[in-house]
């Protein structure tokens, strides 16, 4: 039994909210910055891994976005597996898997840090908790889910504002390989203990399909088909995370060829994910009273903006301006897609709908920092890549600009009572 099961009822007639959540949601928090802490080892190493291994950047740069990748990929089959058995396993699953391939990229070469990477810490292991806790956490809360989406998602940008310091001063010490094997070990003590105590039985869950207020199968959404309005949404969760992918991945090494040092380098990634970390909770906020379509469309706008300043500012004092700005403006942006999904689609398509958004999403952060490291390779400067970012941004807003269109073009509840037309969001 869970301590949440032993803590607090359903809540409200109303209401499925209770002091329980607010145990579930900060114990996600804590398991994703810890999680998400293992590939930026990656991304602080970039130069050391690949001159060790005689390699362009690219091939660091490849392995992280395979931990990407493979997260995105598997979150489809960990979120149904999770509905089956319950996410605590699928959790504790993940985070042996993930202690196992910092383990297989440590002690091998290209091939062993592309395994570790894509199959174990991504495919296996990142996929057993990003997805699933998203739509375990959502199934707590429907007055607050996007504070607390929010929240819990911040959990990636706690891991960048911790880690890259401390793995900075540990990798010159002890060396990559080293600081993996050590990190493997304090994943697994700090995550296997929280999900087993934490993670039992949802109240929406237990409340079963239909007992909730909101949209209906077969309804259509903004008037589309609603797979096209899912495909729609999944391009352009890819779009936008291209571009968002490219200072996370790339601002160490980016600073270093700049003559700035690599710990400067550091310190700017963890001031940029610490600023993401404070804003998504704004955003979170915003998202609970705008919607989910209108806050990625306005992160978006935001992120678009910072992108432009990475492309025309190489002093140190106005990178860590840029760096702070970006954090500021893309942070929303995740979380209020799975948040738009709730909105727009049934509850008991959710455990579907949300790993199937997060993979295009997922895609789009392993493209956009394979993609900034290829073209590095091939032009020699990050400005390039930077510029191929902002057009991917560009192309985003387009298509998230349309969807919010139709959302507007819309009365407010005009078809919830057709079957063939999406019902207004609760």
């Amino acid at each position: 039994m869970s301590v949440v099961s032993r803590s607090g009822a359903l809540g409200s007639a109303d209401s499925i909210e209770t002091r329980a959540s607010w145990i579930v949601a900060p114990t996600a928090l804590t398991i994703y910055a810890v999680s998400f802490g293992a590939p930026v080892i990656t991304v602080v190493a970039l130069k050391p891994i690949a001159a060790e291994l005689g390699s362009a950047r690219s091939v660091p740069a490849l392995a992280y976005s395979l931990a990407w990748l493979g997260s995105a990929v598997g979150g489809i089959a960990m979120g149904r597996l999770a509905e089956r058995i319950g996410v605590r396993w699928t959790v504790i699953f993940g985070a042996l898997m993930i202690g196992t391939g910092l383990a297989v990229s440590s002690g091998g070469g290209r091939i062993g840090l592309f395994v570790g990477h894509g199959v174990f810490i991504g495919l296996l292991g990142n996929a057993g908790i990003n997805a699933p806790l998203y739509i375990y956490v959502s199934q707590w809360f429907d007055r607050r889910r996007g504070t607390a989406l929010a929240l819990i998602s911040s959990g990636q940008y706690v891991a960048g504002a911790i880690w890259p310091p401390l793995f900075e001063r540990e990798i010159d010490a002890f060396g990559w390989r080293h600081t993996m094997l050590i990190y493997a070990a304090v994943e697994i003590l700090a995550i296997v203990p929280a999900a087993a105590l934490v993670f039992g039985p949802a109240p929406e869950a237990l409340r079963g399909p239909g007992a909730a207020s909101g949209p209906v199968a077969g309804a259509r959404v903004l008037g589309l088909p609603a797979d096209l309005a899912l495909g729609l949404l999944c391009l352009a969760a890819f779009l936008c995370c291209v571009p968002m992918a490219m200072p996370q991945g790339h601002l160490v090494a980016f600073c270093s060829d700049i003559g700035i040092p690599a710990a400067q380098g550091a310190e700017m990634l963890s001031l940029l994910l610490g600023c993401a970390f404070v804003s998504r909770q704004f955003w979170g906020v915003v998202a609970d009273r705008i919607g989910g379509l209108r806050t990625i469309l306005a992160g978006s706008a935001c992120q678009l903006g910072a992108m432009l300043g990475f492309l025309l500012t190489q002093d140190e004092a106005g990178l860590f301006l840029v760096a702070a700005a970006f954090g500021l403006g893309f942070s929303g942006i995740i979380p209020a897609y799975v948040l738009a999904v709730r909105e727009l689609f049934p509850a008991a398509e959710a455990s579907w709908r949300i790993p199937t958004v997060l993979l295009c999403s997922g895609s789009g952060m392993a493209a956009g920092g394979w993609l900034a490291g290829v073209i590095f390779d091939y032009a020699g400067f990050y400005g390039a890549a930077f510029a191929a970012g902002i057009l991917f941004n560009a192309f985003h807003l387009v298509v998230i600009g349309t969807l919010v269109w139709r959302q507007r073009r819309r009365a407010p509840g005009r078809d919830a009572s057709r079957p063939d037309a999406a019902r207004a969001p609760a």
